[in-house]
């Protein structure tokens, strides 16, 4: 059965009084019940702070993990919406009462360890011998595992219980990182190696499940810089942790971890990070013996590192030599116990691609890469010079049978440096792959008993000496032959070894050859078309040696060439490189300005949830406060409610009518009360009438039997007072005599003194006037030189003002003369461009008349001219006609009685003369006499557009038309421009007389106006010749006539 609901603020002084008793176990039971209640997700943070520290006070005490979890995890969802810093206060109190019990456990168990030593000269006690014999366990081992080790396990579910608190929320984001800082911290001090492994994998799955509620309101977000930021932190300290407690797969993992974050940054990482992250990188690659992965890191680490310029020269010469070492120790041919160093197998490819991920590089690193790069002057100038020995004997120099004796030294030197003397054993490897290597190239066969003799190293310690047996040996030359770095047959009846020879074979070797001395016969076999078109180049040299000349030739001219087109090709690849860099900082640039526009709204939306969750935690505390007082409201009504039903049914006389008056509402309860107060205040009015009445009369009976008894009274208070007063006066003259005669006494012992206090008064007094006196004379002066400053103050003070006001009327002044002139200014020049834009407009208007009176005469020209032309042109076809006339009259004279009347000229023209173009001799037929004419009129056959035929003043007697235009027949009236311009009349006659004025500048009249002729300029021509228009003529329409516009010609 459950015990009742505690109201907060009782529930604290309720478990504080348990407590007080040694009742924590009920406390604690209380305050969870208290906390895991419903009604108290109303309750304000300030009333649940106090509860929650003592609950948590309480379960550390007491061990009682799961409890305070499931406290902790409900304190959470109540104040996370109001404020975060609550539940930072009390998780850290919760770590720190944690902690502090384990370093009292610690602090305990030693004290135990060292009471148990009764005899600090005795080795061992019989009880501790009998006991190892039972058990293995020291006695310091025991006791921790008694009195530390729960408290470890509490402190560690802790740890786990604050991280699963603060897991997921970007405003507990610090407190989570720095939870998982001194989880590593625990980690580390107390040698917790599988709890390191457990801790790694749930900050692994926190992050992981990150992405899963991502869409909630306070979710990390790794695209933030200071988020990503914190988490590699944590993800480096995770590294180091791992690396100190030597939990190398686990450093592996977080070493992925932290890529994973690198890959998801979108800004660079900073170089230490980068720096930290190759170190621990080649550390790991060291402990699993992975030599190639190894020296890659060791090689960024240096890349990375080197840039630091305050990184001194001691430091420079030690990693230069590690990063030569590691690339020298790569084992060309792996031993069989050791990883495999190259993507040899399609199986490892998988795992060296994800291998080269890590490393941050493109391409899977070789032997042969990292040692360019090592061989590189920022390296190779740092390296000691015994290492530099040991690159020359193994990669320069070819020495088979003494490449032991002088690797030896070298090794001695180096295995005496701890850094160096990791890479003693797959250096051994390396040089017995080349010592085979090298044997190969000189020898066809050779005993085993001399390899293992070329192989030793007689000069080492026995520590450092790592010499091959026969054994060792031959299952080396296996893996090589395996791996396809050797091509060697082992006989074991003779105890030898042959270098097969194989001229078929193709180069399946992965690693690097070394020095050589001569190629192989499968090399020789490969390359031997090519030393034979190399030979027969020789002898066709030999034998045309111009060929040789001319080759020479083409080559210094294809050089020539080469140097002419480099500077255009150096401006073309400066220019590429220029549009590069533009191209690249606008990409920096639009990324910095999308990560800029990101920040902004991520800043805007973190403002308005803000903002949003703000005024929804106002209206919530609003709401919980009007819940909360109309809750208070309700059970005051209640209280009052049943103190009115238990006054008003009289202390439990009558139970049936106090449980009656319980079932009540507060208004009729006091509806009730004031009925009783009614009457019972009718009541004791009643009651006091009565007692009034009665008290009369009692008071009446005393007074009567009083009054013969106060005279004689009277005369016995006399008697006391006048004796009383007797004694008083008596022992008041005594006092007075005695007080007199001490004083008198006094008095005769002050009086011999009288004279030395008068004087020294008279003394001090003199003293005293005269520091009085100084002290006015200082003041008064004081005061005068005041007054002076002060009357000098003022006076300048007053100049001051004076000046400044007539500066000011000064800048006044001219400020309104200068206004004046401006003003005076602008009405001039208002009446200057008046009087320009007026004569401007009298001189555009003369203008405009001069140009209106030229215009004039030259159309007066025009139509003259116009009228010699076409009377010219009307003799041309009279004379025609009559030649015509005279032509037919013979044959009427041979007997056609009817003479054909001669044609009019207005006919003669109005027949067009049909010259080639059919399309315009469609409407009319013409006499092959007239398609002959050559006349300017009738030779024509092009159309005219309508603009231009309204240009011609004259017209045809028949049509009306223009006589120019009389081939298109004069019946045709149905023109619908007329010979009006309608065009032309509505410009100004200013505007055509500019135009007009020029294009006959010079005064000569144009010439008119005439349809152009029948086909090209050379038909033209040709028709002015045979109308016989000169140099002094007038054009005909076939010359040269200029261009007039359409709304000119009308006028």
């Amino acid at each position: 059965m459950s015990r009742m609901y505690q109201r907060p603020e009782n529930a604290l002084k309720r478990a504080e009084e348990l407590i007080a008793v040694s009742q924590h176990e009920s406390a604690l039971d209380l305050l969870h019940e208290v906390i895991m209640s419903k009604r108290t997700r109303a309750t304000s943070i300030a009333v649940l702070e106090p509860i929650l520290l003592r609950f948590i006070e309480l379960a550390v005490i007491m061990r009682k993990g799961k409890v305070a979890k499931e406290g902790l995890h409900q304190y959470k969802n109540i104040s996370q919406n109001v404020t975060v810093t609550a539940i930072e206060l009390v998780i850290k109190k919760f770590i720190d009462l944690s902690e502090a019990k384990v370093a009292e456990a610690q602090t305990k168990a030693d004290k135990i360890n060292l009471d148990n030593v009764d005899d600090l000269e005795a080795t061992e006690t019989p009880e501790s011998i009998i006991l190892s014999t039972v058990s293995g366990d020291v006695s310091k081992d025991r006791t921790d595992r008694e009195v530390v080790t729960p408290w470890l396990k509490f402190l560690w579910e802790a740890y786990r219980t604050a991280l699963d608190i603060l897991r997921n929320n970007s405003r507990l984001e610090i407190l989570y990182q720095t939870m998982a800082s001194q989880a590593f911290k625990f980690c580390l001090k107390y040698t917790r190696k599988t709890e390191f492994r457990r801790l790694c994998e749930i900050l692994r799955q926190h992050l992981t499940t990150s992405a899963k509620y991502a869409h909630q309101t306070h979710s990390i977000n790794l695209s933030d810089p200071e988020t990503l930021q914190r988490h590699l932190d944590t993800r480096f300290e995770q590294l180091n942790a791992a690396a100190e407690l030597e939990l190398w797969q686990e450093g592996f993992r977080s070493i992925e971890d932290i890529h994973t974050l690198f890959v998801v940054s979108k800004k660079p990482p900073k170089a230490y990070m980068q720096a930290q992250y190759y170190e621990k990188l080649a550390r790991i690659f060291s402990v699993g013996e992975n030599y190639l992965f190894h020296a890659a890191a060791v090689s960024k680490y240096f890349s990375i590192a080197k840039m630091n310029k305050n990184m001194p020269e001691e430091e420079q010469e030690r990693w230069a030599t590690l990063v030569m070492m590691s690339a020298l120790s790569i084992p060309i041919i792996a031993a069989s116990k050791t990883r495999t160093t190259t993507a040899d197998t399609d199986d490892n490819k998988p795992r060296d691609q994800r291998l080269t991920n890590l490393l941050r590089v493109s391409k899977i690193p070789t032997r042969e890469s990292l040692l360019k790069e090592a061989l590189n002057k920022a390296v190779f100038a740092r390296v000691r010079p015994e290492v530099r020995e040991l690159y020359t004997i193994l990669e320069v120099d070819f020495h088979p049978l003494s490449i032991s004796k002088k690797i030896a030294p070298l090794i001695q030197k180096l295995s005496s440096h701890k850094e160096f003397s990791k890479y003693s054993r797959p250096l051994h490897q390396v040089i017995l792959t080349r010592l085979l290597q090298q044997l190969s190239q000189v020898y066809q066969s050779i005993t085993i008993e001399s390899i293992v003799q070329l192989a030793s190293f007689p000069s080492l310690s026995a520590t450092n000496s790592v010499n091959f047996d026969e054994g060792t040996i031959e299952k080396f030359i296996m893996n090589g032959c395996r791996k396809g770095e050797l091509n060697i047959r082992v006989n074991h009846m003779t105890r030898t070894i042959t270098f097969e020879t194989d001229v078929f074979a193709g180069s399946k070797a992965t690693g690097s050859k070394g020095p050589r001395v001569q190629s192989t016969p499968a090399e020789q076999m490969r390359t031997h078309l090519t030393n034979l078109a190399n030979r027969l180049n020789t002898a066709v040299t030999l034998i045309s040696p111009h060929k040789l000349q001319e080759k020479r030739e083409a080559q210094q001219e294809a050089f020539r060439a080469a140097l002419e087109a480099m500077e255009e090709e150096r401006r073309l690849a400066s220019e590429r490189v220029i549009l590069i860099e533009k191209r690249r900082e606008i990409k920096e640039y639009e990324a910095a300005k999308k990560i800029r526009e990101d920040e902004i709204k991520r800043i805007e939306q973190a403002r308005k949830e803000a903002e949003a969750e703000k005024v929804r935690m106002e209206e919530e505390v609003r709401r919980r406060e009007m819940e909360k007082i109309a809750q208070i409201r309700a059970e005051r009504e209640r209280e009052e409610a049943m103190k009115l039903a238990e006054r008003i049914a009289g202390d439990g006389k009558n139970k049936n009518i106090k449980d009656e008056l319980m079932n009540l509402d507060t208004k009729t309860l006091m509806d009730k009360q004031l009925e009783l107060l009614e009457q019972e205040k009718r009541d004791l009015a009643n009651k006091m009438r009565q007692i009034s009445k009665r008290l009369d009369h009692t008071e009446r009976a005393m007074r009567r039997a009083e009054g013969p008894k106060w005279e004689a009274d009277h005369v016995e208070q006399k008697r006391i007072d006048k004796a009383y007063h007797n004694a008083l006066a008596v022992a008041q003259q005594e006092a007075t005599k005695t007080k007199h005669a001490a004083d008198l006494k006094v008095k005769a012992r002050v009086t011999r003194i009288l004279p030395d206090f008068l004087a020294h008064k008279a003394k001090l007094d003199a003293v005293r006037q005269a520091d009085y006196e100084a002290k006015v004379a200082r003041a008064e002066a004081l005061i005068s030189e005041a007054k002076a400053q002060r009357v000098a103050e003022f006076r300048k003070k007053k100049a001051e003002e004076t000046a400044r006001t007539r500066k000011e009327e000064e800048a006044r002044r001219l400020r309104a003369d200068e206004e004046r002139i401006r003003l005076e200014e602008g009405q001039r020049l208002s009446a200057e461009k008046a009087a320009r834009d007026a004569a401007r407009k009298a001189e555009e208007a003369e203008r405009t008349k001069k140009l209106d009176e030229t215009y004039q005469r030259q159309q007066e020209r025009e139509r003259a001219a116009e009228e010699r032309v076409k009377q010219r042109e009307r003799e041309r076809l009279e004379e025609r006609a009559r030649q015509q006339q005279q032509q037919q009259e013979p044959a009427s004279r041979g007997g056609d009685v009817w003479a054909r009347r001669p044609q009019p000229v207005s006919a003669a023209v109005a027949t067009p003369a049909d010259d080639g173009d059919t399309w315009r001799g469609k409407n009319v037929s013409a006499t092959p006499s007239e398609s002959s004419s050559t006349g300017p009129i009738s030779s024509t056959g092009k159309y005219v557009p309508p603009s231009r035929r309204a240009a011609e003043p004259q017209r045809s007697a028949e049509g009306g038309r223009p006589a120019a235009f009389g081939a298109f027949g004069g019946s045709r009236n149905d023109d619908r421009r007329g010979g009006d311009d309608r065009f032309g009349a509505s410009r100004p006659s200013a505007f055509g007389a500019r135009r007009d004025g020029d294009v006959n500048r010079g005064g000569d009249a144009p010439p008119p106006l005439q349809p152009p002729a029948g086909g090209g300029w050379r038909e033209r021509a040709a028709a002015a010749e045979r109308t016989g228009s000169g140099a002094g003529a007038a054009p005909a329409s076939g010359g040269p006539a200029k261009y007039v516009p359409p709304n000119r010609r009308g006028n």
